[in-house]
C-alpha cells in the first residue's frame, strides 16, 4: 500500500497553481475537473478548485510535510511569496528554517487558502 495523491482545496485555481509553480520550483500540470498536478517524488500534490463544482474548498486539516535536499532555496521562494507561517513551533518561528527539538530542520508555509505545509531538510527527516 502507499499513498499516490493528496488533494489541496482552493478558491482560485490559477493562483494557487502559479503559487505552488512558484513554491515547488515545478510548472506541474493542468487536469481536467479543476486541478492541476505536481509530481512531487512519486506522490501527486493535486490542487482542486471545487468552487467551479459550485462547492466550498475547505484547508486540509493539517501540515503536509516535503523533503528537500536544501531548504534555503526554498526558503526565499515562500518568503518571495510572503508564505512563511507566521505561528510559533515549540517556542520558535514556524517561518524560520530551524532545527526543531525533534532534530528536523524546516520551515512552515501558510497559502493563501489556509493550506500548511513544512519543508524538512534531507538529512534530518524523523521518522
Amino acid at each position: 500500500m502507499k499513498i499516490f495523491r493528496v488533494t489541496m482545496e482552493v478558491s482560485d485555481l490559477d493562483a494557487a497553481s502559479a503559487f505552488y509553480a512558484q513554491l515547488l520550483a515545478d510548472d506541474g500540470k493542468r487536469h481536467p475537473g479543476a486541478r492541476h498536478y505536481f509530481n512531487c517524488g512519486g506522490v501527486v500534490l493535486a490542487i482542486l478548485d471545487p468552487s467551479q463544482g459550485g462547492m466550498q474548498p475547505h484547508p486540509m486539516p493539517k501540515c503536509l510535510y516535503f523533503a528537500v535536499d536544501k531548504l534555503e532555496p526554498v526558503h526565499a521562494r515562500a518568503k518571495k511569496l510572503g508564505a512563511l507561517a507566521p505561528y510559533q513551533v515549540h517556542g520558535a518561528p514556524a517561518g524560520e528554517m530551524v532545527q526543531r527539538p525533534w532534530g528536523e530542520r524546516s520551515f512552515y508555509v501558510t497559502d493563501p487558502w489556509g493550506n500548511e505545509t513544512c519543508f524538512v531538510e534531507e538529512g534530518t527527516l524523523y521518522t
